[in-house]
């Protein structure tokens, strides 16, 4: 495998993580099936047994598909283990994010495959194995959604100008900032939504707009962010550059806006 990523070979790529999504998507619910033990990470974030399985079967799997593609992967840099990725393609994994969402067992937790070449998302994948639902997407117009057997299409929506539907992060609070920036917008409802879930909720046209205004780390957003912009969508910093990647050595994200197939422009703002 090169370190080229046209468009075909990111369509093989995606079709190879079919099964390694499934896999480690089994290994989460396996453990969610069970009474699990939840332990703390030295940042104080909650972490399961079903993050390090899942996390395993997927760096199984990406060195026998990229063997020359660095892998950073949320676990193995909590423990210690950081890639130098530079301004090359590397792969970000989160094998589990919404944590909290898994331990409330409320379903709303995902596994997370994502590919960045020139510090952008070029491929993603997303699954919520509790809800039984993959998205994928790698690049313009690839966005899917799989669910029950079938495989459609999604795209972003173009908002009602009366009124915007807005997503919130349900376990993550961010002081107050979320209704200051909302106050520049016409929002019809607001609702809190678990984990990378969020990106796909505006992907496949159910939501509008999601502001994040509270620390993450680039695991988190990357293959969600590829899903979005695969179908139409954007995600900007707030000052209106677009999202990138390798930003630092932590692979920390400033504060971020993601949203559909719509610019403030479009709602006469």
């Amino acid at each position: 495998m090169t370190e080229t990523f046209d468009s075909a070979t990111l369509a093989r790529l995606a079709e190879a993580l079919i099964p390694t999504m499934r896999a480690a998507g089994a290994e989460v619910m396996a453990i969610y099936d069970s009474d699990f033990a939840v332990d703390t990470k030295d940042d104080n974030s909650p972490v399961t047994e079903a993050d390090s399985r899942a996390e395993a079967v997927i760096l199984k799997a990406l060195e026998a598909l990229t063997p020359d593609v660095p892998v950073v992967a949320e676990e193995r840099v909590a423990a210690g283990h950081v890639p130098a990725v530079g301004d090359g393609p590397f792969w970000l994994v989160d094998p589990l994010d919404g944590t909290k969402e898994f331990i409330k067992r409320n379903g709303e937790f995902t596994v997370n495959i994502g590919l960045v070449a020139d510090r952008s998302p070029v491929l993603g994948l997303v699954l919520a194995p509790a809800l039984d639902v993959l998205y994928i997407g790698h690049g313009p117009g690839t966005a899917q959604r799989a669910s029950g057997g079938t495989t459609e299409a999604i795209r972003c929506r173009r908002p009602d100008p009366a009124g915007l539907v807005v997503l919130a992060s349900r376990s993550h609070g961010d002081g107050g900032a979320m209704e200051a920036y909302l106050a520049r917008y016409p929002v019809a409802s607001r609702t809190n939504a678990g984990s990378s879930l969020k990106f796909c909720r505006l992907a496949e046209g159910a939501a509008d707009l999601y502001p994040r205004l509270a620390p993450t780390c680039e695991w988190d957003t990357a293959a969600a962010h590829a899903v979005l912009l695969a179908a139409g969508g954007h995600v900007e910093t707030e000052s209106g550059e677009p999202l990138g990647y390798a930003k630092n050595d932590r692979f920390l994200n400033p504060h971020f806006i993601a949203r559909g197939a719509w610019r403030d422009a479009d709602l006469g703002l």
